[in-house]
């Protein structure tokens, strides 16, 4: 019986190296006429199985082999930046600034430059680049809510923390990118952090909870400034901030009073829903003024009663953050508050919504979203 036969038959039928059983068939075939050995079938049998290996793996490399080859050269190119929510990594540039290529995912408890909080797919991710300011525009609002699910109370973040994210390039979009990842990384973008800033629902009391659902209300119409700076240059699009502002009063007092909260929280949680009743009645009439000078009276005396030093009482009852973050604090300096005729001053900003970008040939860029 010819050995090579046999072992034509076996590489034949394990297919994981079809061109050694082909080979091995042939010389077995070639070799047995001169030897008069055994094994004919044997050997016609390794070949034709191996030729059926040689078959599959053509169609492996041609069909979901060849999307790996791709991959495999995209990321050789354009190296993915990949990390998941709740990883903390370091750049090998240092910082969030500019573009980055590749990280390497560290432990929260060591020092590391950013914090990923999410991801989500770009809108339109069939269609060809949206371009960098859509893209921008839609993470400023995702990235906010997906910072709201991981890390629920802003006000217990260090106050040298920004929101920044990862989003495609138009290189990196050609090679199928499209997710954008948001992160937590420090203000100046180059200072490292130390330890997660994870704060989601599950580590939560049911009362905080609640209140921070309720609070979460009116932060976010905080945040959703006009972008006029003065009410004279657009009246109709303070009028509608000043709408938004009183239906975000309406949900949080209606959760605040739908909750039956603990004595040690029961007097500082009324106090509050007082003076967010008393400031949702400000903030409508600012909605229905006709002119300027009425709107800011209306303005200063409704954010007054929405300053964040009114929520601290309750906040300390509750164990939650007692410490405002930077964009919630508004500039008595800037504030047009109280501003009579000739003298109404800045509204105040509530929060930059300026995007720094990164700018690069290829690979995700980074943008902070303050």
């Amino acid at each position: 019986m010819s050995g090579l036969a046999i072992t034509a038959l076996v590489f034949g039928v394990l297919c994981f190296l079809p061109a050694v059983g082909l080979v091995l068939g042939v010389v077995a075939l070639s070799r047995m006429r001169r030897t008069g050995e055994r094994g004919n079938a044997m050997a016609v049998w390794g070949i034709a199985l191996s030729c059926f290996g040689l078959l599959l793996h053509l169609l492996v490399l041609l069909g979901g082999g060849w999307g790996d080859v791709r991959a495999g050269v995209r990321d050789a190119t354009y190296p993915v930046f990949a990390v998941n929510k709740g990883d903390c990594f370091t750049t090998r540039q240092g910082g969030l600034e500019g573009l980055t290529y590749d990280v390497d995912e560290v432990s929260c408890a060591e020092k590391h430059d950013g914090e990923a909080f999410g991801t989500y797919g770009v809108s339109g991710a069939d269609g060809s680049y949206p371009g960098d300011k859509a893209i921008s525009a839609e993470a400023d609002v995702k990235c906010d809510d997906l910072r709201f699910v991981y890390a629920m109370d802003s006000w217990a973040h260090p106050p040298d923390v920004d929101v920044y994210y990862f989003t495609p390039t138009p290189e990196s979009w050609k090679l199928g990118d499209r997710e954008v990842t948001c992160m937590f990384g420090s203000a100046d973008g180059k200072t490292r952090l130390t330890g997660s800033l994870r704060n989601d629902a599950t580590m939560q009391t049911r009362d905080q909870l609640v209140y921070l659902q309720a609070a979460r209300r009116l932060e976010g119409a905080l945040e959703a400034t006009p972008e006029a700076a003065y009410v004279e240059d657009d009246l109709p699009g303070h009028r509608e901030w000043a709408v938004e502002m009183s239906e975000a009063l309406v949900a949080q007092t209606y959760l605040l009073r739908d909750r039956t909260w603990p004595q040690r929280s029961a007097s500082a949680v009324a106090a509050l829903v007082k003076d967010l009743d008393a400031a949702r009645k400000e903030w409508d009439l600012a909605a229905r003024a006709t002119d300027a000078d009425t709107f800011y009276l209306h303005y200063g005396r409704g954010m007054d009663l929405v300053e964040p030093d009114g929520a601290v009482p309750s906040r300390e009852a509750l164990g939650l953050g007692t410490t405002p973050p930077p964009h919630l604090v508004s500039d008595p300096e800037e504030s047009g508050a109280g501003g009579g005729e000739g003298d109404k001053g800045d509204k105040g900003d509530r929060g930059d919504k300026g995007n720094e970008r990164g700018n690069g040939d290829a690979g995700p860029g980074v943008g902070a979203a303050v």
